[in-house]
């Protein structure tokens, strides 16, 4: 996911390069999003290993 999360950086990054502003706005958006989910789920992954050990 973190992966996904960076392609679509790249993709913002280079639509705002070329001066697609809706583009861009929407890729990093996406980004946004998904690098919180990432950090939600690696957060919850720390936790289940604390408590199971």
């Amino acid at each position: 996911m973190l992966g996904w999360a960076i392609t679509f950086l790249i993709v913002a990054l280079v639509a705002a390069l070329f001066g697609f502003g809706g583009i861009a706005g929407a890729s990093a958006g996406i980004a946004q999003i998904l690098f919180v989910i990432f950090l939600a789920l690696f957060v919850v992954s720390i936790v289940l290993r604390v408590i199971r050990r």
